[in-house]
């Protein structure tokens, strides 16, 4: 599937276009660590909120049902934490299912927080006039339980696509920032981070766009 060398102005208007009337849309953004997914979705979210009263558009990271820590180190994952099961994945598909269906009042969902390596709980508020959520995360369109519910839940699902050499520049430089050493980050990165990256490349071509990680305003 082509690479769109698309705007966050183009997509907003895109994700506008989407909208049916008095409804709410989620729109899901994926792709490999370090394609730039984040950044896109967050861009997209203020573009969409720009001179609106209150938050028409939400920002949902998926990073928000990492397994804990502790329960990781239980389970004896800790060492590959990113990895698809060292997420909560059917918690994740009932709070997009909450989402599409209770707009009468704010739900809340978790954020993860990089500094602590953990989720917070309750701090995504969406509140009940939210017309679009944007999903941001690895694995919406990974064939398998639970993550196979996902797509049918998304309004469109958009791949962020980024060079792999420069996913790894950026992954080594977030892991640095986060504490890690030069040779410890690179080592996660190209292993961990790289692993993932293998499963969640194969689920391009279920998206309904393909946008490049450069996106920009």
């Amino acid at each position: 599937m082509e690479i769109v060398e698309a705007t966050v102005d183009e997509l907003a208007e895109r994700a506008f276009g989407l909208l049916a009337q008095n409804g709410r849309i989620i729109v899901g953004i994926t792709g490999s660590p370090g394609a730039g997914k984040t950044t896109l979705a967050k861009q997209l979210v203020d573009r969409l909120n720009h001179g609106a009263t209150g938050s028409r558009a939400v920002y949902l990271p998926m990073d928000g049902f990492h397994l804990a820590n502790a329960t990781l180190d239980r389970l004896g994952i800790h060492d590959r934490k990113g990895a698809i099961d060292t997420f909560d994945g059917w918690g994740f598909v009932a709070l997009l299912n909450r989402v599409r269906e209770e707009r009468d009042h704010t739900v809340y969902a978790p954020s993860f927080e990089r500094t602590v390596d953990e989720g917070i709980a309750g701090e995504v508020a969406i509140p009940a006039g939210t017309e679009i959520v944007v999903v941001e995360g690895n694995y919406l369109l990974v064939d398998q339980e639970p993550w196979n519910r996902i797509p049918g839940l998304l309004a469109e699902s958009w791949f962020c696509a980024t060079a792999a050499d420069e996913r790894l520049s950026r992954l080594v430089d977030r892991h640095t920032r986060h504490g890690r050493s030069p040779e410890a980050a690179l080592a996660w990165a190209s292993s961990v981070d790289g692993a993932n990256a293998i499963l969640i490349e194969t689920t391009r071509a279920r998206a309904d766009l393909v946008v490049s990680g450069g996106a920009q305003r």
